[in-house]
C-alpha cells in the first residue's frame, strides 16, 4: 500500500485515469479536486507504483466515526484481487468507523435496481464517449431560447441554502448531512434558480467526486424548464474548469431519465454503486 502524496504523481495519475473512463470517473473526479487545491482534504491511495491496479480516495484526516457522508471513498481497480488486498489493508480503511465506497463497473447482474451513469461531452474537454458508448448515447447541449421571468434568478447555491437541500435530499434529513452539503456548496461549483425573495425554487451541485448531485425543483414550479436550465449552466461551469460532466440516475426515476435524454446526456454502459460500512457498535445510532 502507498499513500501518493506527490503533486508530479498526482498529475501523472490523473491522465491515467483518463484511458480507463467510465469505470475511473469517480477516482478520475476526486483526483481532479485534490490536484486542484484539495478542498475536502482527500488522498490516493494505491497498491503499486505506477504500475497500479487498484487506487482508493479517501479522507486525508481522522473524522467523525458516524459521518458517512464525509468518510466517502471512491474505487477503481483494474484486478479485483489488488483491490481486496488493499481493502484487507488495516492501513487502507478505517473499520472502526461508519463509511461509504463509490464506484462504477461495467456490470453487476445481481442488482435490482440499476443506477445508470451519464456524462456530457465538451468540445474542448475530455471526450469520454468510445465507440462502444455510441449505441445509447446523447450529449447535453446549451439551452436555446426563452428569456427567463425577470422575478426569477440564475444564481449559485449558498450555505444558507443547505437546510432546504438537506430536507429535500432523499440521503438526508439529519444534521451530518446539511453540515456535508453545506461544505460541499462552499468547496464545488453549483447553480440554481431563485425567486424574487431570494428563495431556491430549482438547483443542483457537485460532490467531491465531481459528480452532479440532488438535482432537483420543488413541486410546484415543476415543468417549467427550471431543471434543464440548472443542469446546462452547471454542466458549463464544470466543462470550463476542465471536469468532465458526469452523474447518477436511477434507471426507474423516468422524470429525469426523460429530461436528460431530451438534453442529448451520454447514458455510459456502466452501473453505479456506493456501498455503505456501519460497524455493529454503531447498529442502534442515528446516522
Amino acid at each position: 500500500m502507498l499513500v501518493l502524496n506527490c503533486s508530479t504523481k498526482l498529475q501523472m495519475l490523473e491522465k491515467m485515469l483518463r484511458w480507463s473512463f467510465p469505470v475511473s470517473l469517480k477516482v478520475y473526479g476526486a483526483v481532479m479536486n485534490i490536484n486542484r487545491g484539495n478542498p475536502f482534504r482527500k488522498e490516493v491511495v494505491v497498491d503499486s507504483w505506477p504500475d497500479f491496479k487498484a487506487v482508493i480516495t479517501r479522507p486525508q484526516r481522522q473524522t467523525d466515526d458516524l459521518d458517512h457522508y464525509t468518510n466517502a471513498h471512491a474505487v477503481f481497480y483494474k484486478e479485483p484481487q489488488a483491490y481486496q488486498e488493499l481493502l484487507e489493508n488495516t492501513n487502507t480503511i478505517n473499520w472502526g468507523q461508519i463509511f461509504q465506497i463509490q464506484g462504477i463497473v461495467l456490470t453487476w447482474p445481481h442488482l435490482g435496481h440499476f443506477v445508470c451513469c451519464w456524462a456530457a461531452q465538451s468540445q474542448k474537454g475530455i471526450k469520454l464517449l468510445e465507440s462502444v458508448q455510441r449505441r445509447e448515447t446523447k450529449t447535453v447541449n446549451g439551452l436555446e431560447g426563452k428569456a427567463m421571468d425577470p422575478k426569477f434568478t440564475l444564481a449559485y447555491l449558498d450555505i444558507s441554502h443547505s437546510s432546504l437541500l438537506n430536507k429535500t435530499w432523499s440521503r438526508g434529513g439529519n444534521p451530518r448531512c446539511e453540515k456535508y452539503l453545506a461544505n460541499l456548496i462552499c468547496s464545488f461549483p453549483s447553480a440554481c434558480v431563485l425567486d424574487d425573495k431570494g428563495y431556491p425554487l430549482s438547483w443542483s451541485l457537485t460532490d467531491q467526486f465531481a459528480t452532479m448531485i440532488h438535482s432537483y425543483t420543488l413541486p410546484e414550479h415543476r415543468r417549467k424548464g427550471f431543471s434543464r436550465l440548472v443542469t446546462t449552466t452547471l454542466a458549463k461551469k464544470l466543462h470550463s474548469c476542465g471536469f468532465p460532466v458526469q452523474g447518477n440516475v436511477l434507471e426507474a426515476n423516468l422524470p429525469p431519465v426523460s429530461l436528460l435524454k431530451s438534453m442529448k446526456a451520454h447514458f455510459l454502459p456502466c452501473s453505479f454503486f456506493r456501498v455503505i460500512h456501519t460497524p455493529f457498535q454503531f447498529l442502534t445510532k442515528p446516522h
